[in-house]
């Protein structure tokens, strides 16, 4: 049973966060083929389409899976109802149809058409990656953000404050304020690129960790009964070190675009020190589960949690390690070892966090109790483990690939070109395709799960 009645408003964020999911994964299944099958689904689907609404299809999702988990988690620690589930439910269809259409206009018509027909020539902000929204759709995103952070703040004011809300809160606040330089977009293309990356860096290695911190700390302390005062204290240092280290470590994007050589030192030094929050944040999921008080029923839910830790210490930590240092970065940047830190570190900091509170909360969500029965439970798992193992080989197959791509096409006396260095690597690519049509499958029993029901036995 939820505590607090407005709680239910997350189910519906939850929902479409995993159609959206769906959506997501489908049109990236369609840009791996496209890498090695040139015309596939062409001129229907071109590959820029593809990859625009797999990016952006992404960013969406998980929108609306903080946003349900903010909306599920802050009546609880507030101790109070949420202060207009009304507003709450408005924003959702504002949000949900904005985003539909915005996938449609991608789909229906050329960008360029996009553009024209959405008034682009008024404010310009189309056309930069993961920024390709028309500038009618940002407008609707900083609508629903601004009254979804006063939802939320007014909740908290007005209740109890607890760490975990605060810094969820602090989070949200920080994802709202960054988004506005999505509308600055100067004509100087080194001005672009500086301030592009405020948006681009500072959400998903800044102010997105602090909503993964919160929500992961809450979860930690349902499932595990440990006190609270010991979760917040890590809490606090995991985010102290979070924004010491990521903040300055935007520099690391600004390597060789016109900017000043000492972002080289700065990049590289507190990039370096990224790792650190994520290890932190490791020791701290399965430090709290050893010392857990008690077996909660939701064993799903400490699974995924505890996943999140390691794969967001491997994905964000490690990899984006390997690559980071300045010396290094001016080889591999744009490479395949980009894509495959920005697949692990994605999947393992943001989408297995939402995927953590939606297994925990779904259950109360749905009126069955605490956890969902030990068949749904098994079929969950068995998603867990297939994305997880189809998104470590999707990792280990682009970094190949990269690594095979610096060689033959940055590093060697005779590089090759571009196009017959991504022949030479075809094979990783469909290797990758492979596995991301097991991650499909594991997706598809996570959604089953929700369907699944133990079987009733009658008595002979």
């Amino acid at each position: 049973m939820l505590k607090y009645q407005s709680q239910a408003v997350a189910k519906p964020y939850f929902i479409a966060a995993i159609g959206l999911f769906v959506a997501q994964i489908l049109f990236g299944l369609v840009m791996g083929l496209q890498y090695v099958v040139g015309d596939f689904l062409f001129p229907e689907i071109p590959f820029n389409v593809a990859r625009m609404v797999h990016t952006n299809t992404l960013i969406v999702w998980l929108l609306f899976g903080f946003m349900g988990a903010a909306y599920y988690l802050v009546p609880e620690e507030a101790e109070r109802e949420l202060y207009s589930p009304k507003l709450a439910l408005i924003l959702f269809w504002v949000f949900l149809v904005a985003g539909a259409l915005t996938i449609v206009g991608y789909l229906a018509v050329p960008y360029a058409t996009l553009a024209e027909l959405t008034g682009n020539d008024l404010l310009p902000t189309m056309g930069r990656e993961f920024l390709e929204q028309p500038t009618i759709t940002k407008v609707g995103i900083v609508i629903v953000a601004l009254g979804f952070l006063f939802n939320i703040g007014m909740t908290v004011l007005s209740g109890r404050k607890t760490v975990v809300n605060i810094v969820l809160l602090t989070g949200l606040t920080g994802l709202a304020v960054f988004f506005l330089f999505s509308f600055y977009n100067p004509d100087n293309l080194v001005l672009d690129k500086y301030f592009w990356w405020w948006v681009v860096h500072l959400w998903v290695e800044g102010v997105w960790e602090l909503i993964l911190g919160s929500i992961l700390a809450f979860v930690l302390i349902k499932v595990t009964g440990v006190d609270r005062e010991i979760i917040e204290k890590w809490l606090y240092v995991i985010i102290a070190m979070t924004l010491i280290t990521g903040v300055i470590g935007t520099g690391h994007h600004y390597y060789y675009i016109g900017t000043p050589e000492y972002w080289q030192w700065f990049g590289s030094i507190f990039s370096a020190l990224e790792p650190i929050p994520f290890f932190m944040m490791t020791l701290f999921a399965f430090n709290m589960v050893n010392r857990r008080r008690k077996d909660h029923p939701n064993q799903a839910a400490v699974l995924w949690a505890l996943g999140t830790a390691v794969m967001a210490f491997v994905g964000a930590g490690v990899w984006g390690f390997i690559h980071t240092l300045a010396p290094v970065n001016y080889y591999t940047h744009g490479t395949q070892i980009t894509a495959a830190h920005g697949h692990m570190a994605f999947y393992g900091a943001y989408v297995m966090i939402v995927l953590t509170i939606i297994s925990y909360a779904m259950p109360q969500l749905r009126n069955q109790g605490e956890a969902a029965s030990a068949k749904a439970q098994k079929m969950e798992r068995l998603g867990f483990w297939l994305m997880t193992l189809s998104m470590v080989a999707i990792t280990l197959l682009l970094t190949g690939a990269g690594v095979m791509q610096v060689m033959t096409q940055r590093m060697a006396e005779e590089p090759m070109s571009f196009m017959a260095a991504q022949d030479n690597i075809a094979a990783f690519y469909w290797a990758r395709e492979a596995a991301g049509v097991v991650f499909l499958a594991g997706l598809v029993a996570y959604v089953a799960s929700f369907f699944t029901r133990e079987e009733v036995k009658t008595a002979a």
